[in-house]
């Protein structure tokens, strides 16, 4: 669904905000985005330790999958039966917050709250001063390499930069594997182009509030990418493969070379036990120019809830230092928590340990309406550039696209 069609579905259904079928007295409802199999028996714990812990709350929880949760949130919200509670992307926090369905939970957070935070994460969900949601997930990317496959290729240590990049790539396909897995389908389409486009100096919306897309970095990049694709030293059909493809394509011990998440560490540890591989930075550019994705995942309160203070307590209990360690370790997830962030797992742990390094490079997504608009069409353009596409043509009709949508 478009932006712009869930903002007029949203502002269609705001008379009906009131209408929303009262929840039980004590009752609190939650929306929850499915991660991986390991998400719903964690919120059903919760809701055993919480409720013994609270007699007379009960909480009711619905999983959603991530392909439909902003359209079950969108239909919820515009019929008045939206839970009390509900994760979402924080890129969507800002449309939330512009049609007045979000609960600032400012006059709940007491200074030993806040403290509990890490502030890059908690930062992007703070808007016009007020605090709307909390980080439920927190992610950055890097490079995963496959040691057998760099041995066997002659590779000493993973690439510093994107000729380098190339360079172990060749190698790679030269030993019957695909050198670089390049995703080109679904959710972060986008993201893996600006890894690319970040390391050429470029940012996504220039200082003018225009868009990056246009910008001689922009088509360095797409140029490098399709240049790859072109030569071979990629997967082949990457218009097909979604992240959860190239991945599995890296369990099976086929791709070299991938940039992801840390959630494809616990992934290896359990279904690829056997697979030798490391974690470096993202390459970087001729200037030495680099950058990674920083995304945060919040969970908000809306502001029709009839039990807010009911919900305010499962809030905090969701972010003490032990729910937050059971969650963040069972998902993949790097800590949000200080307190957690010292604990054994993640000081000791140097897969995570090259996930942190990266985070003063993090780049998040921008907080401006039409986001999710500009980002398809960011999208759109790749896929048209790697199955043959003119990258200067297509970049520039993407820009003038993301320009129109920025202007409104």
């Amino acid at each position: 669904m478009s932006l712009a069609k869930w903002t007029v579905g949203l502002l269609a259904g705001m008379s009906m905000l009131a209408l929303a079928a009262p929840a039980d007295a004590g009752e609190v409802r939650v929306t929850v985005a499915e991660y991986s199999a390991k998400t719903g028996p964690y919120f059903e714990a919760v809701k055993k330790e919480f409720e013994a812990a609270n007699p007379g709350i009960t909480i009711k929880y619905e999983v959603v999958p991530w392909d439909v949760l902003l359209q079950k949130l969108t239909t919820d919200i515009t019929a008045g039966t939206n839970a009390d509670l509900s994760i979402i992307g924080t890129r969507w926090l800002i449309d939330f917050v512009q049609q007045d369905v979000a609960e600032p939970l400012d006059s709940y957070i007491k200074p030993e709250f806040k403290d509990r935070f890490i502030d890059t994460f908690l930062q992007p969900s703070i808007m016009n001063g007020h605090t709307y949601g909390l980080p439920i997930a927190a992610s950055a990317r890097a490079m995963y390499y496959n040691k057998e496959l760099f041995e066997k290729a002659g590779i000493a240590k993973p690439p510093a930069t994107w000729t380098e990049l190339q360079e172990d790539a060749r190698k790679i396909k030269a030993v019957g594997a695909f050198g670089f897995g390049l995703q080109g389908k679904e959710i972060e389409t986008d993201v893996y182009y600006y890894y690319a486009m970040w390391s050429q100096g470029t940012e996504i919306l220039n200082k003018d509030g225009t868009s990056g897309l246009s910008t001689p970095g922009a088509l360095e990049a797409a140029k490098l990418y399709k240049s790859m694709i072109d030569e071979g030293l990629t997967e082949p059909g990457v218009t097909s493969n979604n992240r959860e493809d190239v991945q599995n394509l890296f369990k099976q011990g086929k791709v070299g070379m991938m940039i992801t998440a840390p959630f494809l560490s616990n992934q290896i540890k359990e279904e690829a036990p056997n697979l030798k591989y490391g974690v470096a930075a993202i390459p970087a550019g001729p200037t030495g120019a680099r950058g990674t994705y920083g995304v945060t995942d919040s969970i908000i309160m809306f502001k029709n809830s009839k039990n807010k203070d009911e919900a305010w307590k499962l809030l905090d209990f969701l972010f003490t230092k032990e729910q937050r360690a059971k969650f963040t370790q069972g998902e993949g997830f790097l800590p949000v928590n200080k307190e957690e962030a010292k604990m054994d797992y993640y000081v000791n742990n140097a897969d995570l340990a090259a996930f942190t390094a990266l985070l003063p490079d993090a780049r998040f997504a921008p907080v401006i309406p039409g986001w999710e608009e500009i980002a398809q069409i960011t999208s759109d353009a790749m896929q048209k550039i790697y199955l043959g596409g003119d990258p200067e043509a297509g970049l520039k009709e993407a820009a003038a696209k993301a320009n129109a949508v920025l202007k409104k």
